[in-house]
């Protein structure tokens, strides 16, 4: 049975076809969740609010052969939402900052670089070289043209050499 075919049978309440659906995604949603929260309990809490979301929203899903872009869509809207919330946290004590967790003179890699780019920059490399998603799924996903998702991947690739080449100075 296609995918398709399952996302009708979930729209019509079979909770076992929906569970069949969020199956088949949890690990891609794992991986996304994780390279935006940096954390296995908040990127597993996210794949549940995700499956939530979904579940309760999936009558309004218009074309079914779309579930796996639509729901990513909402995993990272919940992701980014849940990254403007720990900016916005103040730490409450100094143990929050233990040397196991951070170490300024840990040298800069990847995942600091990305935190540096634009949050639309960040999500096209994620989706492109962590997910291997297409130019075109990666439109759908984050709703915007063909053309400037390749803009924007040219775009954070620089910014990305231009930070790591830096040290990480560069706030893109």
């Amino acid at each position: 049975m296609d995918v398709t075919q399952i996302v009708r049978k979930a729209q019509k309440g079979d909770d076992i076809a929906f569970f069949q659906l969020m199956e088949q995604a949890k690990g891609r949603l794992y991986r996304i969740g994780y390279s935006f929260l940096k954390n296995e309990q908040d990127s597993l809490e996210a794949i549940q609010e995700t499956t939530y979301r979904a579940y309760k929203n999936i009558k309004k899903l218009k074309e079914p052969n779309y579930f796996n872009t639509w729901v990513t869509r909402i995993h990272i809207n919940y992701c980014i939402s849940q990254q403007k919330v720990v900016q916005r946290a103040v730490p409450l004590c100094p143990e929050m900052f233990s040397t196991e967790e951070f170490n300024p003179t840990v040298k800069l890699d990847m995942d600091h670089a990305l935190e540096k780019l634009k949050p639309q920059y960040k999500q096209v490399i994620v989706l492109k070289y962590f997910e291997d998603l297409s130019i075109e799924d990666i439109a759908k996903v984050m709703e915007a043209p063909e053309g400037t998702i390749k803009t924007w991947s040219r775009r954070a690739l620089s910014c990305l050499k231009d930070i790591l080449n830096k040290g990480g100075g560069y706030n893109a």
